[in-house]
């Protein structure tokens, strides 16, 4: 079995009284995608932060192991080391996409690139590239308000893939799309990161969406209680 990309032992995070996450372990495989999924309050978008080190556990360890590179302990870092990690090597996809309406498609696809110092020509070919794989071709100068709620979402995962980040994380991606645009959009998704080999890991409600993951864990009370794996990886 292949080293995980992010591995995380005895995560505790604490808001005043409550307790978020109460010595959280887990690992990440390259390639797998795994759900999340708990009532609200459960731990489980806390867990996606300090994972995603957006924010930091109170205790614990996150060590992060992309496939070129030395593994690095996220745990301990400054908000700015912290910030040049999730652009270098993390990926993210929320449920109100977070998309800039000023830009056009593209040049929200190549923010991340943008970010990074590559050059203007160089970032938007690239991002051109993802949004024509996520079937936004004809699509690129358009703002976001020009889009469907589908569309902006699959503007979303090519910004999250643009720079070949090993390990993408999504927040309820599919919340706030009906039915059918949900499926389209998460076979985007898992196509996008699991197809490619890359990670996923997804915070959720939906039971449809974590059925088509290859492993979900089932948080209550800032712990994991369950974890179930799909023989199948997740397929449609």
């Amino acid at each position: 079995m292949n080293a995980p990309v992010l591995s995380a032992s005895g995560l505790v995070k604490r808001y005043g009284d409550l307790v978020a996450l109460a010595g959280v372990d887990v690992a990440i495989s390259p390639g797998e995608s795994v759900a999340v999924m708990g009532a609200s309050g459960s731990g489980k978008t806390t867990l996606l932060h300090c994972l995603a080190a957006i924010i930091a556990p109170d205790a614990g360890s996150v060590v992060l192991a992309p496939p070129s590179g030395t593994p690095v302990e996220l745990v301990g870092m400054t908000e700015n080391q912290r910030a040049a990690v999730r652009r270098a090597h993390l990926g993210f996809v929320f449920q109100e996409h977070l998309l800039l309406p000023e830009l056009t498609a593209v040049e929200n696809a190549a923010l991340p690139l943008l970010l990074q110092g590559a050059p203007r020509a160089q970032a938007e070919a690239r991002a051109a590239g993802w949004l024509a794989a996520l079937g936004l071709a004809g699509m690129e100068q358009r703002r976001i308000g020009q889009l469907s709620g589908g569309q902006a979402q699959r503007v979303a995962i090519a910004r999250a893939q643009v720079t070949g980040a090993p390990i993408v994380f999504a927040d309820e991606p599919t919340g706030a799309l009906d039915s059918r645009t949900s499926a389209e959009v998460l076979t985007a998704l898992l196509d996008a990161t699991t197809g490619q080999g890359r990670s996923l890991v997804v915070v959720t409600h939906d039971p449809g969406v974590a059925a088509r993951c290859s492993r979900t864990l089932h948080m209550t009370d800032g712990r994991i209680q369950g974890s179930a794996t799909v023989a199948t990886g997740g397929a449609a």
